[in-house]
């Protein structure tokens, strides 16, 4: 049995991964997130907890008996929550950790599609930049995630690319992130220190289609 704990719970790709996990007898879940009413009546199917990432007793409580921390965070000090998450999986002992960051956080999407993306998203990346560093300088056995643009299609399709290469495609969809995510959880070797860039195949263009 894997213990899951999901930060961030609400978000919309961790819903799509929680789904997952529950259909799964062989994981069990707890979800962790600022407003629990806002998930409604789970009821045997997850321990929900109340509570703030900038909260450090209450997210090491959270974190104590874990196999595999997923986190589904934003914000603007992003930066800061990494590093009590960092600090909450030290103090429990706990290593494995799962990270949903961005595209373009090592400037490795290219051509015009990088430009466009990079003025878009402006500070967004810069911040998610800082907290993928504070992970990648940590002893944790972390997975950082860098999804492509999201959508929202019913569909599983995706292609992987590691830090070091070049980033492909403009879009991937959160069915996919969370299918990822899942797998990690299933097999926590895999990827072990690496930060995955997501993509849908043959997406490639200077912008997303929808833009």
């Amino acid at each position: 049995m894997t213990q899951v704990l999901v930060l961030g719970a609400n978000g919309q790709i961790a819903k799509l991964a929680e789904e997952r996990f529950f259909a799964d007898s062989d994981v069990s879940v707890r979800l962790f997130l600022r407003n629990a009413s806002r998930l409604g009546d789970l009821g045997n199917k997850a321990e929900v907890i109340e509570g703030d990432v900038t909260d450090e007793a209450a997210l090491a409580k959270a974190v104590h008996g874990s196999d595999v921390v997923y986190a589904n965070l934003s914000g603007s000090n992003i930066e800061a929550q990494a590093k009590l998450v960092v600090n909450a999986l030290h103090t429990e002992h706990v290593t494995r950790l799962i990270w949903i960051s961005t595209l373009g956080i090592y400037d490795e999407v290219p051509g015009k599609f990088g430009k466009w993306n990079n003025q878009t998203l402006g500070s967004y990346i810069t911040n998610y930049a800082a907290a993928a560093k504070v992970l990648e300088e940590s002893d944790l056995d972390y997975t950082i995630i860098r999804p492509a643009w999201l959508t929202n299609k019913d569909e599983i399709d995706y292609e992987t690319t590691q830090k070091g290469e070049t980033f492909k495609g403009t879009e991937v969809s959160r069915k996919s992130v969370a299918d990822f995510v899942y797998q990690l959880v299933k097999d926590p070797t895999k990827e072990i220190g690496h930060s995955v860039g997501l993509n849908k195949p043959n997406t490639d263009g200077d912008k997303p289609a929808w833009y």
